[in-house]
């Protein structure tokens, strides 16, 4: 069934006449995008959600007077007929490119004030300006293709979802807190004195609890909300395609990621070049390999660990911190070795300034190995260092020492910066890959205990058995894993502890008791005690997602109403300070601010 968009404002939309139209009289109604005064004659692009009609009026026509004086992105309705426009004057850039209206009657159906800033064109505009007055920047071409972008998309995965035989789904948003990784938002109760509400970070204990009730496979489109920093890559609010699976183990849920992610980059990313083969590391590889657990693989640079090679060396800063528990990561930078002075000191900076490092080693391989740290090895720990990092003649070494983790992460940006500078990562490549086996706790001293679960609390050990050993927390591994795309995160679930005892055991390590975790979990806690599946599931962020597949690196302009980076609204005052009766529905009172 079609549904037809005529009224009494329009016969046609803006974007659908054609030559074949020539000669009808018509009704459209749209913003006035842009005018061109050319004396006695007024052209008017009238722009709706659909496109562009070039629309003509001849001011002579005493009916027609005033038209001139009509502000851009003022609401009016033209009345006339199809003309076919000269052949010097068409616009193959259009589709109606090869007609126009000649004007007989035209309505002015609201004004507009003088504009902020310029609807038309693309010239760049202050976000926070945008943000202010985000309708009129909804209505540039760029960001209304984006938001219609969006919308095609998440119809796509809805649709895929129900191909692969989910059901949908809709979860509350009033509900409990629960520990996600991030703060809640809560929201005060009026009727529960001094009690709150927590909005959903990520709907997992209902997704599970529907897995419980015996639907097997459910999805959604997710608002989630997560009251954290903020940066290009995240938002106080966002979207994510949810899904959750029964009698499942990790390869299945995997299956069903790689169909919806490949679906999508085919469908909505025609010119990309999809690399056929999706990798998995672990999670201790990918921080070796890659010093970073969501690696990009476009860029071909693989870190490796030499910390043996310089462990009885006679380059002693590296030797002594090797022997003090150091280790010592090599980043190869292909083809550098002809690069100048100057490009060495400018990555040595780099070290310093951005890493925090203080100072940064490297070998040249120039025929024959240069470079201060070449000095002081010998040529057979040259050699040893050129096979392990895979460089070659013509190619850069370098080095960084320090505690294993914090070089890890240093060598991780420095091969990033590296790939970046040297032109190596090809932006119409997607590179898929998966990143698993995540310590299923980690080191905080935030809390009492001294350590948290490294992702949400509800992940399986890896190793479920009876014979589970708790006794060396840090080393346990979850079932947890992430979907990584050119280096962004698009994904990342687990297979769930069903298991109450078991769930008992894990919180108690992160320092909950049995009542807490009965009072804070227990609807998850008691349902798991009458007859769990065994399941798992993943999430994907949407706006993560629709940025990789349109190359955008901000997830606020693929969002229609995004927060600015203080997580404020400019555009409709939020937050803003309640007033002396909402406080008091809701019993709270706000202290000052020391």
């Amino acid at each position: 069934m079609s549904i037809s968009l005529k009224s009494k404002y329009r016969t046609h939309t803006c974007g659908e006449l054609n030559s074949a139209n020539v000669g009808e009289a018509v009704v459209l109604s749209g913003w006035v995008h842009r005018k061109r005064d050319h004396g006695s004659l007024l052209f008017i692009d009238l722009r709706d959600n659909y496109g562009i009609t070039q629309c003509v009026l001849d001011l002579a026509d005493q009916g027609l007077l005033g038209a001139e004086k009509i502000n851009p992105e003022s609401v009016i309705t033209v009345r006339g007929k199809v003309v076919a426009r000269d052949p010097a004057a068409v616009n193959d850039k259009i589709p109606t490119g090869a007609i126009e209206i000649q004007v007989g009657k035209y309505e002015i159906l609201t004004k507009s004030l003088p504009l902020p800033f310029q609807v038309f064109g693309d010239d760049e505009t202050n976000e926070e300006l945008r943000l202010k007055y985000r309708y009129l920047d909804l209505r540039r071409e760029k960001m209304h293709h984006k938001i219609l972008f969006r919308n095609r998309v998440i119809k796509a995965m809805r649709d895929k979802m129900w191909e692969l035989g989910f059901s949908e789904f809709q979860t509350p948003i009033l509900g409990a807190s629960s520990p996600e990784g991030a703060r809640d938002f809560i929201v005060p109760s009026r009727m529960h004195h001094g009690m709150v509400y927590a909005l959903p970070q990520a709907p997992q204990q209902w997704k599970q609890l529907i897995q419980i009730s015996g639907f097997d496979r459910y999805f959604q489109i997710a608002p989630c909300m997560r009251d954290e920093d903020l940066r290009a890559d995240r938002m106080l609010e966002f979207y994510q395609l949810d899904f959750e699976m029964s009698f499942v183990g990790q390869r299945d849920v995997q299956d069903i990621c790689e169909a919806i992610t490949t679906f999508l980059i085919k469908e909505f990313a025609a010119d990309g070049k999809l690399h056929p083969e999706i990798p998995q590391f672990t999670y201790a590889e990918a921080m070796l390999k890659y010093g970073i657990d969501r690696p990009d693989l476009r860029n071909p640079i693989i870190i490796s660990d030499v910390s043996e090679i310089f462990r009885d060396s006679e380059f002693a800063i590296f030797a002594n911190a090797v022997k003090g528990g150091a280790t010592v990561r090599a980043i190869p930078a292909p083809a550098t070795a002809d690069k100048p002075r100057s490009w060495f000191d400018k990555t040595e900076a780099f070290a310093k300034e951005e890493l925090g490092l203080g100072g940064l080693g490297y070998i040249v391989f120039a025929g024959e190995a240069k470079g201060p740290v070449a000095k002081k090895i010998t040529p057979e720990q040259i050699e040893k260092i050129r096979i392990a990092s895979g460089a070659s003649v013509g190619d850069t070494v370098f080095f960084v020492c320090d505690k294993r983790d914090i070089a890890a992460k240093a060598a991780g940006k420095l091969r990033i910066k590296l790939g970046e500078d040297l032109g190596l990562i090809d932006p119409k490549e997607f590179r898929l890959c998966w990143v698993v086996d995540f310590p299923q706790f980690e080191e905080d001293e935030n809390v009492p205990t001294g350590i948290a679960f490294g992702h949400n609390p509800f992940c399986r050990p890896l190793d479920d058995s009876d014979t589970l050993d708790l006794s060396k927390p840090l080393e346990l591994k979850a079932s947890q894993y992430d979907i990584v795309l050119n280096g962004w995160e698009i994904g990342g679930g687990s297979l769930r502890n069903y298991n109450p005892e078991t769930m008992l055991k894990l919180f108690k390590i992160a320092g909950y008791g049995e009542e807490e975790v009965k009072a804070k979990f227990g609807g998850l806690y008691t349902a798991f005690q009458y007859g769990a599946p065994p399941h798992g599931g993943c999430a994907f962020g949407v706006e993560r997602l629709v940025c990789l597949l349109l190359g955008e690196p901000n997830l606020r302009e693929v969002t229609m109403f995004p927060t600015n980076q203080r997580g404020q609204d400019l555009m409709m005052g939020s937050p803003s300070v309640p007033t002396e009766q909402q406080l008091r529905d809701v019993h709270i009172s706000i202290r000052k601010k020391n």
